[in-house]
């Protein structure tokens, strides 16, 4: 429905005619709210030459009901036909990098270009805003997703190398002051030794006691054969055994 302003001024410019519209006159009902659209995958190319796609998304409602009754007859398409034409000529022959990053930019572009025309339609244009920018090409789109699962494998074995090499670092940094201390303990512990049996050395009787032990733990140690002989036939009898013994050593005559 026209509002009361807009009827006022209808009024004035039919003047003494408009007493005649309740007779010979057609009414016609308008829709005066805000509405919206949304232009799916506008075909352009980028300045690269890449086939890329762009979703326009606008707003837009009737100023003028005289203009959009009388003066287009489907200001509709038209207002949705200008706003394609529009972006497909003023987005083209861009940088590819600018086209996806800039979207900004991009819709006001299209509005400026768009709203003088569409107010002689009887259109209002609201907000414009570029929604979504694609590739178009099935080919190009499997070849960057093989790019960049290449990419991510690339990334995923350098960061995996990293990790390895500086476990490697952190181990073989370890096991280097590992061995450098276990070289110190091996070179103290003689000296170490040597200052104990120095001051065991000072007393006889320990000193003597401890060496005749330790020459038994070796003897029992040993795989030697030990035979103890009786006292007074221990010359004959260790001639005996000694011609038994295939190589006559390992025995001893206590």
């Amino acid at each position: 429905m026209i509002d009361e302003p807009g009827l006022h001024v209808l009024l004035l410019k039919l003047g003494p005619r408009a007493f005649l519209l309740p007779w010979f006159g057609r009414q016609h009902k308008l829709d005066l709210r805000l509405d919206q659209q949304y232009l799916r995958s506008q075909a352009v190319n980028s300045e690269e030459g890449a086939p890329m796609g762009i979703g326009i998304w606008y707003e837009f409602f009737i100023s003028d009901p005289v203009s959009y009754l009388f003066k287009n007859a489907d200001p509709a398409g038209s207002l949705r036909a200008n706003v394609s034409n529009t972006a497909v000529r003023s987005l083209s022959n861009m940088e590819l990098a600018e086209m996806l990053e800039n979207r900004h930019p991009m819709s006001r572009t299209v509005r400026s270009e768009v709203s003088p025309m569409s107010h002689e339609w009887g259109y209002k244009l609201g907000s414009v805003y570029v929604r979504k920018v694609h590739f178009r090409d099935r080919e190009m789109i499997s070849q960057i997703e093989e790019k960049v699962v290449n990419r991510l494998r690339q990334v995923t074995s350098a960061i995996r190398q990293a990790g390895d090499n500086q476990v490697n670092i952190i181990t073989s940094t370890a096991e280097r002051k590992a061995a450098v201390e276990f070289a110190r303990a091996a070179a103290m512990r003689p000296k170490i030794l040597g200052a104990t049996l120095e001051e065991i050395s000072r007393i006889p009787e320990v000193s003597s006691a401890l060496f005749e032990i330790l020459e038994i733990e070796r003897m029992i140690a040993s795989d030697g054969k030990i035979t103890f002989l009786p006292a007074g036939g221990g010359e004959v009898l260790g001639q005996l055994l000694a011609a038994d013994s295939p190589s006559g050593s390992g025995e001893a005559a206590g």
